[in-house]
């Protein structure tokens, strides 16, 4: 067996370990929380003797292992279980809430990238030059800003007080696009003040490198060594960072979410939550833990390929 098989197959054990520990988690964690969804379906001023009725009627009354072990063999036959406030299976509501979620993380990857690469080129084009030292506080001042912090702003000065988009999604995204623009900015915000300053870093590295310096004095133009050269060998530490922003869409999209009233996992996953809505909650949780045992296996892949002379930690 090769190294890289080798390796790759220890990281697959991790994440196969990682991933069965997701829904346990949660599961703890959620049986932590006051009530359940029997509470929440009784009303406000419940009635024991109806608590008790529904709880007998979702099986909740069974014990919290058993429930765990049977929601844990469905699992294992594809079957991610059935809410208990809407009887509708959990599968329904991953379909329903997808489709929005993936539209801002494309949306979101489509601009990060050209965007990284060229504020990190351009700023280390002059090291500790005016433009490096603008591109450089920028991103460190935007980076420094939460993401439910920076929404509300923008929304404040370029939906309320402005009037140029809409501050929410409430009448669709099919009939109103342009509330995508705030969300998609907000997730943009952060990944590329990280992944921009990543790839000066790797290009001031790289321009420095004696392989460069040869290909100077072989009278190659100053753009093909930038581009084709030190650009390649600058991209590696980005590309993990890429993979690992695609991870953090995932959580950083529950807020966005939220915040501008987006019908996507994220609601989906604030809901069931509110409505102790445990297999929503657990199968939202499977998803995300997979998306991010592959993004996480991809991104070291990545690193590997783009980089063969780095060792990647096992």
């Amino acid at each position: 067996m090769t190294p890289l098989r080798s390796w790759a197959g220890r990281r697959l054990l991790l994440g196969a370990g990682q991933l069965a520990a997701v829904p346990a988690l949660v599961f703890v964690l959620t049986e932590a929380l006051p009530g359940d969804a029997a509470d929440a379906l009784a009303g406000d001023d419940p009635d024991p003797r109806r608590i008790a009725v529904i709880r007998a009627a979702m099986h909740l009354d069974r014990p919290a292992a058993e429930r765990f072990l049977d929601w844990c063999l469905r699992l294992l036959h594809g079957d991610l279980g059935t809410s208990l406030v809407s009887g509708r299976p959990v599968t329904t509501y991953l379909a329903g809430g997808l489709a929005p979620t993936l539209l801002l993380a494309a949306l979101t990857l489509v601009l990060l990238v050209p965007l990284s690469v060229a504020l990190g080129v351009l700023a280390s084009r002059r090291e500790g030059g005016a433009l490096d030292r603008l591109i450089s506080s920028t991103t460190l001042a935007v980076y420094a800003v939460p993401e439910f912090a920076l929404g509300v702003l923008l929304t404040t000065v370029f939906a309320l007080r402005l009037g140029w988009l809409p501050p929410t999604a409430i009448g669709g995204l099919r009939h109103q696009p342009a509330v995508l623009v705030l969300p998609v900015a907000v997730l943009l915000a952060r990944p590329v003040c990280s992944i921009s300053r990543l790839v000066r870093a790797g290009m001031i590295e790289a321009l420095a490198a004696p392989h460069v310096a040869q290909a100077r004095r072989y009278g190659l133009s100053e753009a093909r060594i930038r581009w084709a050269h030190a650009l390649p060998n600058a991209v590696a530490p980005a590309a993990q960072q890429l993979a690992r922003t695609c991870d953090w869409l995932l959580c950083g999209v529950i807020v966005v979410e939220a915040l501008f009233v987006v019908p996507g996992l994220g609601t989906v996953l604030l809901d069931a939550v509110a409505a102790r809505d445990v297999p929503v909650v657990q199968g939202l949780a499977v998803v995300f833990g997979a998306a991010t045992v592959v993004l996480n296996l991809g991104a070291d892949l990545t690193a590997r390929r783009l980089a063969p002379r780095s060792e990647v930690a096992a």
